[in-house]
């Protein structure tokens, strides 16, 4: 795999807890059903993959409501220059006969001194960045933190996030409806291997993809959503309960007294959270 040289760029989110603990995300930020599932399948673990059937015919035979405030920052896409407008720029001329390192997965960070040989940009490479193996086999690699001249780390800032005290700026969309059946903000185009949440999404595209899903909905009409998510083509069934947007940073704040929070597919403290996404943030190699 690493002889490939496959790397690409992976966004992470940054999420605040209200007891001020702040963690990195790859994957989503759930409340209501698909929490629910997520957590209380777990005693079908025993089963294998259909757990989550099971867990979500369970959780729709007694279906909850949860009340909450959502807001968010909508993303703004920037339109794309026209073919016309494009200009292109010629690469320098290759070697007809590369080098060894050229094959390797140097070659992707260019050399930006003529004086520096291969070895060196081979070196840098390594020393730029963590690795972080995940129970998927792939490897993360996590950008080090800047450093400043004086020697001391520069930390990430979170600069569309206020303080979970004090309310979200005017250029935020808050929701109105107060009672949701689920929340999920995903940043891949799966959430499992046979639920293709974001046709279409990328692991470097820069945006949180929000779904919500408001009270009202019927329980078939919750199943008929996941069922047609297998094949990528919930948000093609019309439900006026389904809303999906994509924005850059949100908050959700839960009123009800109970509840679970997920993120990644893992409990969290319960009670107010808040997320921002950092484009480009990881490294993931691939094969």
């Amino acid at each position: 795999m690493l002889c490939k040289g496959l790397v690409g760029s992976l966004d992470l989110v940054s999420i605040h807890l209200a007891s001020r603990q702040r963690l990195f995300s790859f994957l989503s930020l759930a409340w209501g059903f698909v929490a629910d599932v997520d957590i209380e399948s777990e005693k079908y673990r025993h089963v294998g993959a259909i757990r989550f059937l099971m867990g979500t015919l369970v959780r729709l035979a007694s279906l909850r409501v949860y009340q909450g405030r959502l807001a968010y920052l909508p993303f703004k896409e920037v339109p794309k220059p026209s073919k016309g407008n494009i200009k292109t720029n010629q690469l320098p001329s290759t070697p007809q006969h590369p080098s060894l390192c050229s094959s390797l997965p140097c070659r992707l960070i260019p050399n930006t001194s003529p004086n520096q040989n291969s070895r060196h940009n081979c070196n840098s490479t390594n020393s730029n960045h963590n690795t972080i193996s995940n129970s998927s086999n792939n490897a993360i690699t996590t950008k080090r933190p800047e450093t400043q001249s004086d020697g001391k780390t520069r930390a990430l800032v979170d600069s569309l996030l206020p303080g979970l005290d004090q309310p979200v700026p005017e250029s935020w969309t808050v929701v109105k409806e107060e009672d949701f059946v689920l929340v999920l903000a995903i940043y891949q185009s799966h959430l499992a291997e046979d639920l293709w949440t974001v046709p279409g999404a990328l692991a470097d595209d820069g945006m949180i993809h929000l779904f919500y899903v408001t009270a009202g909905i019927s329980r078939p009409a919750l199943l008929r959503l996941f069922l047609a998510m297998e094949k990528g083509a919930h948000l093609a069934c019309g439900c006026p309960h389904l809303v999906y947007e994509k924005v850059k940073a949100l908050r959700l704040e839960p009123i009800s007294p109970q509840g679970m929070i997920t993120v990644d597919g893992e409990t969290v403290e319960y009670g107010p959270v808040q997320a921002q996404i950092h484009p480009g943030l990881a490294r993931l190699i691939y094969g």
